[in-house]
C-alpha cells in the first residue's frame, strides 16, 4: 500500500471497518446511513479493490460471504490522506492549510495550545519542526 492513494468510498469502508470491526461486504454496506448508501456491488467492488491495495485483507469465509479487516490504522490512513493534500498544495502548504482553517472557524485556540505543546515536546526530543 505504499504510494496507493484512497478515495473517499475507500475511507468510509475502512472507517466502518474500524468501528465495527471484521465485517462482511453487507455489514460495511449497511453502515452507510440509508440515505446516502452505496449499492451492493459497488461496496463489494470497493472492497476488493481495497483488498489489491493490501489496505484490507479477508480473515475468515462463513457459508458464501468473506470477512474482512482493516489492515492500516486510522492514524496510518489520515496521515496519507493529509501527506498527499500538502505535497499537492506544494510551498508554504501547512500555512495555506492553517489560514483556511482560521478562516473557516475550523481551527480554535484549544487546537492552537495543543499543537504547540507538540511542537515543544517534538523540539525537546531534538525532532526536525
Amino acid at each position: 500500500m505504499a504510494n496507493s492513494r484512497l478515495t473517499k468510498l475507500e475511507m468510509q469502508i475502512l472507517e466502518a471497518l474500524w468501528q465495527k470491526g471484521p465485517c462482511s461486504v453487507r455489514e460495511i454496506q449497511e453502515a452507510f446511513p440509508e440515505q446516502s448508501r452505496p449499492a451492493y456491488t459497488t461496496v463489494q467492488t470497493t472492497v476488493y479493490r481495497l483488498e489489491r491495495k493490501e489496505a484490507l485483507r479477508c480473515v475468515k469465509r462463513i457459508s458464501n460471504a468473506n470477512i474482512f479487516e482493516a489492515t492500516i490504522s486510522r492514524k496510518d490512513a489520515q496521515s496519507r490522506l493529509i501527506n498527499e493534500l500538502l505535497s499537492f498544495l506544494g510551498r508554504n502548504r501547512a500555512r495555506l492549510v492553517m489560514a483556511h482553517l482560521v478562516e473557516s472557524g475550523e481551527l480554535t485556540l484549544d487546537d492552537v495550545k495543543d499543537t504547540e505543546k507538540a511542537l515543544r515536546k517534538q523540539r525537546e526530543q531534538g525532532r526536525p519542526q
